[in-house]
C-alpha cells in the first residue's frame, strides 16, 4: 500500500490518466468508453474480451494502449494449429551444450493481444486463462511469473463460426469485462477515413509501469460504502433469482446468473471509474455505468430466452430497472466504509 497523500496521489492519477486517453484518442477516433474501460480494467488488474466485427480498430486500440502506457507489448494470432507451447514457452534442447534451455513464450508482457481467441482449440484457450488467473507459468518443473502490470486483452469476431471454438461459460468468468465494440457514429467514421489520408500520428509515452503500480494503488484507497457493496450484490443477486425482484418473466430466461466474481469485480472496477471521474468515493451511477460491460459475459442465458432473440444486455437492462439503487443519503450515513 502507496504511504504517499491519498488524496494527492488520486488527483495525479486522474490528471495523468486523462492526458494518457487524450494521447491514445490522437490515434483511435470515438470508441471513447471502450479506451475508459480498457484503463479501468488496467488498474483493476482484470483482464477484458472485446467482441466487434473486424476493422473496428480493436487491434491497433490495444497497440497503442502500450505505446502510451510505457509497457511491453505481445501480441499472438490466434489458429486452429496453435499450441500451448506457442503462447506459454517451452524447453528446448542445446546439441552443442547437451543441455536444455527455457524460451519463454509471448505471454511474458504487460500488454497481451489474444487476437480472434476462438480461433483457437480449447487446451490453448484454457493455458492462456490459467495464465490470467494464476499470473504464472510453470516450464519443465520451474514456475516463471509474467511481468506486472499484466493485463489481457482477447478479441472474437460474432460473425463466424465455422473453424471456431467458442469459449466455455465458465472459462468466459476469468474475464473481468467484457465490451461489446460497435461501429462508429458517421461523424466519426469520416474522421477516421480522413485520417487514413495522413501519416499515422506518433504517439508519446505518458507513463511509466511504475506509475500503472502507483495509480493502481490509488484507486485502492477509494472509499466503498457498505450500501453501494449491497447494490451490487443485488445486481448480480437479481440475475440468479429474478423472482426475488420483481421480475418473474425473467425465471425461464437465465440458466446460470451471475458468479461471486460479478460484484467483485463490479466494486474494483467501480473504484478505478470513480477515480477517472475525480472523486475519492464510489457512487451508484459508478456501478450501474460498469454493470453490463461487468455481468454480460458471466450470465448464461436458456434455451428459451435463445430462441427468442433476448439477449444478456436485454436481461440486465430489466434488472438495473428492477433493483433500486441506494438512497442519496448513503454517502453521510454512519456506517462502515471499505477501502484498501
Amino acid at each position: 500500500m502507496t504511504t504517499e497523500n491519498p488524496h494527492e496521489l488520486r488527483t495525479e492519477a486522474r490528471e495523468a490518466l486523462q492526458e494518457a486517453l487524450h494521447e491514445i484518442k490522437r490515434v483511435i477516433v470515438g470508441q471513447d468508453a471502450m479506451l475508459e474501460r480498457l484503463l479501468v480494467s488496467l488498474l483493476a488488474r482484470g483482464h477484458v474480451l472485446l467482441e466487434g466485427v473486424p476493422g473496428l480498430a480493436k487491434t491497433l486500440t490495444v497497440k497503442t494502449l502500450a505505446a502510451v502506457l510505457g509497457g511491453s507489448y505481445s501480441r499472438v494470432q490466434f489458429t486452429p494449429d496453435l499450441v500451448p507451447a506457442d503462447l506459454v514457452g517451452t524447453r528446448v534442447y542445446r546439441p552443442d551444450s547437451g543441455s536444455f534451455d527455457t524460451e519463454l513464450g509471448p505471454v511474458f508482457a504487460n500488454f497481451i493481444l489474444a487476437d480472434e481467441i476462438n480461433r483457437a482449440p480449447a487446451k490453448v484457450q484454457s493455458a492462456l486463462l490459467e495464465v490470467m488467473q494464476e499470473m504464472q507459468v510453470t516450464i519443465g518443473g520451474t514456475t516463471y511469473r509474467v511481468p506486472a502490470p499484466f493485463i489481457v486483452m482477447a478479441t472474437q469476431n460474432p460473425i463466424e463460426s465455422e473453424g471456431t471454438y467458442p469459449l466455455p461459460e465458465a472459462q468466459v468468468d476469468r474475464f473481468l469485462m467484457k465490451i461489446l465494440v460497435d461501429y462508429p457514429s458517421v461523424g466519426e467514421e469520416a474522421a477516421v477515413v480522413g485520417r487514413s489520408l495522413l501519416d499515422p500520428p506518433v504517439v508519446n509515452e505518458c507513463l511509466s509501469v511504475n506509475d500503472l503500480h502507483r495509480y493502481a494503488a490509488a484507486a485502492q484507497t477509494v472509499l466503498v460504502d457498505r450500501e453501494v457493496i449491497g447494490y451490487a450484490v443485488a445486481l448480480a443477486d437479481a440475475t440468479r433469482h429474478p423472482a426475488r425482484h420483481g421480475l418473474s418473466d425473467l425465471e425461464p430466461m437465465v440458466e446460470y446468473g451471475a458468479s461471486p466474481r460479478g460484484p467483485i469485480g463490479l466494486v474494483s472496477a467501480a473504484r478505478v471509474l470513480a477515480l477517472l471521474r475525480g472523486r475519492g468515493h464510489v457512487g451508484a451511477d459508478d456501478v450501474r455505468d460498469l454493470a453490463a460491460d461487468v455481468l454480460r459475459h458471466r450470465i448464461v442465458l436458456s434455451y428459451d430466452a435463445l430462441s427468442e432473440g433476448v439477449s444478456a444486455d436485454d436481461v440486465l437492462e430489466q434488472v438495473l430497472g428492477a433493483v433500486g439503487e441506494p438512497g442519496a443519503g448513503y454517502l453521510t450515513a454512519a456506517r462502515p466504509i471499505a477501502a484498501g
